[in-house]
């Protein structure tokens, strides 16, 4: 290795069969030449290149993932010029072509004078910590879906839509478009618990959330559960008469199900009252606004014998 391993009291190959007794690799670059003056033969057995096929940080550099390199590359040129031990991971090549995740932890080896003469380290396989951590995030981003998502229907719950809904508020609000709410809730459906049970009342909303969905199909629309048996539709860039016929189409959808319900005061099949409104936030407003107006006409809806949509 360098003369840094002089002072210690320990005799050369002694040294030597340490580090090379470990699972890292060890290795030293000497800053004047940027080549290799030692790398540990454990490089053979974790990536199938010889310890004599790496000469210079070109090797290194070619034997890294084309999608790390300019990354850890300039990151690693930056912190060694500026005497700064660091470490970096990557994606190293393996001689059969495929990949293994490195670590490469990193010192500053100075003279005398305290100038930079060479970089000495040792690269950790670290590829089952990486599968680790991928397994993590994918959990996270599984969790986080759930706790956007109605445990029950599995649309998006009540935090989802108000989220999604600000964000729309402001998209229109930029654009000057037109933003429509519909809201939506199944009547008489304490009766249907009632007369069917729970477990029935449940594949209901299933049954009632499925049919919405497909109804309102475009890809921004959001069909959200908004609390029991109340439902919302966020319809981006939708006039009032387009959101109007969105409705009708939902409400025409159910009643081609025919889904029965014999306990109704309104009809022997499942039916929906719904409420719909309509605003241009570039006139000002706020997102819970629309919710308030949509509500009230779900009530005239309701008020007026159910199984219809009001919206104006």
């Amino acid at each position: 290795m360098s003369d840094d391993a002089a002072p210690l009291s320990v005799d050369t190959a002694v040294y030597k069969t340490l580090l090379e007794s470990t699972q890292a690799i060890p290795w030293r670059i000497d800053l004047e030449t940027m080549r290799f003056s030692y790398i540990g033969p454990q490089v053979e057995r974790l990536l199938g290149w010889s310890p004599r096929s790496w000469v210079s940080v070109d090797d290194w550099v070619e034997r890294m993932h084309p999608e790390d390199r300019e990354r850890v590359v300039g990151f690693c040129i930056e912190q060694s010029r500026n005497g700064i031990d660091h470490e970096a991971d990557y994606r190293a090549l393996k001689a059969d072509g495929s990949y293994v995740w490195i670590r490469d932890v990193v010192h500053v080896v100075r003279n005398g004078a305290g100038e930079g003469e060479a970089l000495v380290g040792f690269m950790f396989d670290i590829s089952e910590r990486k599968k680790s951590e991928e397994k993590l995030m994918q959990l996270q981003r599984e969790l986080e879906e759930l706790s956007y998502q109605d445990g029950l229907t599995g649309v998006a719950n009540r935090r989802l839509l108000d989220s999604v809904l600000e964000s729309e508020w402001a998209s229109a609000k930029r654009a000057g478009q037109a933003l429509s709410f519909i809201m939506l809730d199944i009547d008489c459906f304490k009766l249907y618990n009632d007369y069917y049970g729970h477990l029935a009342g449940d594949d209901c909303l299933r049954r009632v959330v499925q049919i919405v969905s497909t109804s309102a199909a475009r890809p921004r629309d959001l069909l959200a559960r908004f609390g029991g048996e109340e439902f919302a539709l966020v319809l981006p860039e939708t006039d009032l008469e387009a959101a109007c016929q969105v409705a009708e189409r939902c409400r025409a959808a159910l009643c081609d199900a025919a889904i029965p319900h014999r306990a109704s005061d309104v009809s022997h099949l499942v039916t929906v009252s719904m409420g719909v409104a309509t605003a241009t936030p570039a006139e000002g407003g706020i997102p819970a606004s629309l919710i308030e107006q949509a509500d009230r006409r779900l009530y005239q809806a309701k008020q007026s014998g159910r199984d219809r949509i009001a919206g104006e």
